[in-house]
């Protein structure tokens, strides 16, 4: 029997039952207090989050027959589910790229929601545009689809996705050197502090001996390399605003996320960073709750700006298949 045959007929004078319907997602308001949350709880969601018991490595989350990486906001979206979850791989599909792969998702498996931030013209902003002679104003819209992790599948293909490889441990990581040299920047080592200046357009950082965990001199050179990148003449981001302001803590967001996402497809793991700007960044997240999501843009902006100047040499030695390179 089926289940249309199995429900009970509805009189002539019986009214017709209403559809009560769903409310609408806000995306926005939805990922911003988990982020506020995940702050407030001490832990940073840009944060790589692997370990010998989740991640096999860093990396970028990036589609598994595609091969291209995701970007933004969604890198905090499945790194997150990654370490959640214990998955041992950062590749994803959706469930009909599953199914060409020869593959399936196993059934009850739950899906992990991405975004895709796209804009389109109303009909009626085309009329008034031609009829005004202006230029059409495009609406900014999220739409939301849904991934599976290659954990959560079976029958894919061999050889679909190929996990990235730990580095070893050591002091000097030579790709990653070849990196910063080739971006051209004008990088001063030396003294107790590092920042970047825009008037000057030069990056100031401690001598690697200098750092307690050697391995996150680089992580504060990608850092600072992340502001020289919002300069006028690069990605032209405001970087006017003094410390304290919410302007700097934007910033700051940008550039603390913009290292994590560097480090990652350069395969280096970096220790944790101390929460110099925790309270801002919650403040200007609980004011903006679309805060988060520009950040992460322009995180990853800065990062594929800057990883366009590595080297050709300097790439074949990095130990993992960074996406989309």
């Amino acid at each position: 029997m089926t289940k249309e045959a199995a429900r009970p007929a509805r009189g002539a004078g019986q009214p017709r039952a209403r559809r009560t319907a769903e409310p609408k997602r806000d995306i926005y308001a939805e990922t911003t207090a988990k982020i506020i949350a995940e702050l407030e709880a001490g832990r940073f969601p840009w944060v790589q989050p692997w370990d010998a018991s989740a991640c096999r490595g860093p990396g970028l989350p990036r589609n598994a027959v595609t091969g291209a990486h995701y970007s933004g906001i969604n890198v905090l979206f499945l790194w997150g589910e990654a370490i959640t979850r214990s998955w041992p791989s950062q590749h994803w599909l959706t469930f009909k790229q599953a199914l060409a792969a020869g593959g399936n998702v196993r059934k009850g498996e739950k899906g992990t929601t991405v975004v895709y931030a796209d804009r389109f013209i109303p009909e009626a902003e085309k009329t008034r545009a031609r009829e005004t002679r202006e230029d059409a104003r495009a609406v900014p819209f999220l739409k939301c689809y849904t991934v599976f992790n290659i954990a959560q599948c079976e029958g894919l293909r061999e050889g679909l996705a190929r996990e990235p490889v730990l580095l070893p441990e050591r002091e000097i990581v030579p790709h990653a050197e070849a990196l910063i040299k080739a971006t051209g920047a004008d990088i001063r080592i030396g003294g107790d502090k590092a920042f970047y200046s825009p008037a000057g357009d030069f990056v100031a950082v401690p001598p690697q001996p200098a750092f307690r965990d050697q391995i996150n001199f680089y992580r504060t050179c990608f850092h600072e390399l992340s502001h020289w990148s919002g300069a006028a003449k690069r990605l032209n981001r405001d970087l006017s605003g003094r410390f304290g302001s919410k302007l700097y803590a934007r910033e700051e967001l940008c550039a603390e996320m913009g290292a994590a996402f560097l480090c990652a497809a350069l395969g280096i793991v970096p220790t944790v960073r101390h929460a110099d700007y925790l309270a801002s960044w919650i403040a200007v997240l609980k004011e903006d709750n679309r805060a988060i999501f520009r950040a992460a843009s322009q995180a990853s902006k800065a990062a594929d700006f800057i990883l366009a100047f590595e080297p050709r040499e300097a790439a074949k030695d990095v130990p993992q298949a960074r996406a989309a390179a």
